[in-house]
């Protein structure tokens, strides 16, 4: 305590005992001077022990330092990566639907060419034994039937498919797999083979006869592998992203196709 603050606390007394209380109390108004001047000199008494709190210890109590401070600090550093990384995957996914809504049949032509040329260049690693006999011509056919035939395909199916049949229930799903097994699947099958065939030079009684050997096992094969497929597609996949599932699908049905699609030419009928 400073010794100003002590001469003025020492006041005090020497009023106390020249006033009494009842006087002060009694007295006028002008009289009451010194009961004012006590009070004043109790207020700033206060007001210098406010003042005089030690200055750091002010400033902490206006921030807070408890342990919840640190911690919101640190999971909101954590949070804020995780966003930048949701924010990125997000950016990915919303690039491509934004491209699917406005370039609907280029976007899902090259992701169908994409996957059958991943599916083709998988199917010859599985098959082949080194590098120097992968062909790529072969790959460069499926990438282009992918682009060309596939992919505008299936969109027209898909949206074709959503207005004869718009619901999602039980029922529309399982006729639009009837349909989809019945009409789609060979169709394209039967294209498939034989543009393939083609553009390896094969004649038309040689496609006819690829066709005879190699058209009714695919198509077993591909009723048993895309009824659950088709399900899954038709039933809870938005039509503007059917086509995406079910090339994603296809990655596999792919592999096997190209495998059919690579074997040796069948021999001439006979009549």
């Amino acid at each position: 305590m400073s010794g100003g603050a002590f001469m003025r606390n020492a006041t005090i007394p020497r009023l106390l005992k020249r006033y009494s209380l009842t006087d002060l109390l009694a007295a006028p108004e002008p009289a009451r001077a010194p009961a004012s001047f006590v009070r004043g000199q109790s207020q700033q008494s206060r007001a210098f022990n406010h003042s005089g709190f030690p200055q750091f210890l002010r400033k902490a109590k206006e921030f807070d330092l408890s342990p919840s401070l640190f911690s919101s600090a640190f999971s909101s550093s954590s949070s804020s990566s995780s966003s930048a990384a949701a924010a990125k995957e997000v950016g990915i996914v919303g690039w491509y639907l934004g491209m699917v809504k406005c370039r609907p049949i280029l976007t899902k032509s090259v992701t169908s060419a994409l996957i059958y040329t991943a599916a083709d260049l998988s199917s010859q690693t599985i098959a082949q034994q080194s590098l120097d006999s992968y062909d790529l011509l072969r790959t460069l056919r499926m990438a282009g039937y992918g682009l060309l035939v596939l992919g505008p395909s299936l969109h027209f199916w898909f949206n074709f498919m959503s207005k004869l049949f718009p619901k999602r229930d039980l029922l529309s799903t399982l006729k639009k797999m009837a349909m989809g097994q019945g009409i789609y699947g060979p169709t394209m099958t039967v294209v498939f083979f034989s543009l393939n065939a083609r553009l390896q030079g094969e004649t038309g009684t040689e496609i006819v006869s690829r066709l005879k050997r190699d058209l009714f096992p695919t198509l077993l094969s591909g009723v048993m592998y895309w009824p659950l497929c088709d399900f899954i597609t038709f039933r809870f996949i938005p039509v503007h992203l059917q086509p995406l599932v079910s090339n994603s699908f296809s990655y596999l049905w792919t592999v096997y196709m190209t495998y059919m699609a690579s074997l040796e030419k069948a021999g001439e009928t006979t009549s």
